[in-house]
């Protein structure tokens, strides 16, 4: 690359998350079943939504754009894990490298975005019942997951038109098992505190307004389930909500401790274990934790899955 602001490091060495060769295989084996379980699990979501009328709501339809959108967001970084210990590299180009980076904290965002729709839509539902419909129309959803779309896009651009002038003239090793912001800013010798600046506001405003947003939607959704006289009625919206705080507490928290700390409190170690859970665990859980305890979903699935058993 030619150029004073651009790099001359061509390509990035993925380390991975191990160099012993007995657990790279383990962790090959433990990679290969969550991905296919991710893939399986939200595929089959976005299925039983699509050809059952009766789940043709403005919920379903953010669980059915959740589920797509995790099963993109997985394939942006195990693929290529996946890869490399089948050809035995661990190579990713400049370019290929700054492309993953995209694409992962699109889906990211997205991911955030559509948990704050979808908390949204349970606050409009349980809250205000009488409005739920005028509130919720098919207009609305789809401005919704279309802005989130463009806002995203737009976000993620911003941080990676950044990262690509900074320059990289010296060692070339991420210590990841993906190419990620906090040790691209690690390796670049260029002056990275502009970057920086604008994850920790820009990045975090992105982040954190939609995480306020949920917690006021489950602030709202909680007064109003203490108030429902039948305890049975209670404690089934609890549940639910509960299930769906603990994997926003899982994404937010993980998200936070890696790329919302400053460069001196970061250990690869640490930001690796993170990474995986957002990564890989937590679109995994999904399929589980918002749907397969549905009822009406899981009637779906049921009638689905017997007259396409020899997809499985």
């Amino acid at each position: 690359m030619r150029g004073s602001n651009q790099s001359s490091v061509s390509e990035f060495l993925l380390l991975g998350l191990s160099r012993d060769p007995q657990q790279q295989r383990l962790l090959f084996l433990l990679f290969l079943t969550m991905y296919l379980a991710t893939v399986l699990g939200n595929l089959l979501i976005i299925l039983a939504i699509g050809t059952d009328s009766r789940l043709h709501t403005p919920m379903y339809f953010f669980l059915s754009n959740l589920s797509f959108v995790d099963v993109c967001f997985s394939s942006t970084t195990v693929p290529k894990v996946l890869a490399n210990h089948i050809l035995e590299t661990q190579a990713i180009s400049f370019s290929g490298c700054l492309t993953q980076m995209y694409f992962l904290f699109v889906f990211v965002d997205m991911d955030n975005f559509l948990l704050a729709v979808m908390a949204y839509d349970r606050f409009v539902a349980i809250c205000q019942p009488l409005n739920y419909t005028t509130k919720m129309t098919q207009k609305v959803c789809v401005l919704m997951v279309a802005g989130s779309w463009v806002t995203a896009n737009l976000n993620v651009l911003l941080h990676t038109l950044l990262i690509a002038q900074l320059s990289f003239c010296g060692d070339n090793v991420i210590p990841h098992f993906f190419c990620d912001a906090t040790p691209l800013l690690k390796l670049s010798c260029s002056d990275t505190h502009l970057n920086e600046l604008m994850i920790l506001t820009e990045g975090a405003v992105v982040m954190v307004t939609p995480f306020v947003c949920i917690l006021i939607s489950y602030i709202h959704i909680t007064s109003a389930v203490l108030r429902v006289s039948s305890p049975r009625g209670r404690w089934k919206a609890f549940s639910t909500c509960g299930s769906h705080l603990a994997v926003v507490c899982l994404f937010y928290g993980t998200i936070i401790a890696v790329y919302f700390n400053p460069a001196s409190a970061h250990s690869s170690e640490k930001d690796t274990a993170a990474t995986v859970l957002y990564t890989v665990v937590t679109p995994m859980l999904n399929p589980f934790i918002y749907s397969l305890r549905n009822r009406d979903l899981k009637g779906a699935l049921y009638k689905m899955v017997p007259r396409r058993t020899f997809f499985i």
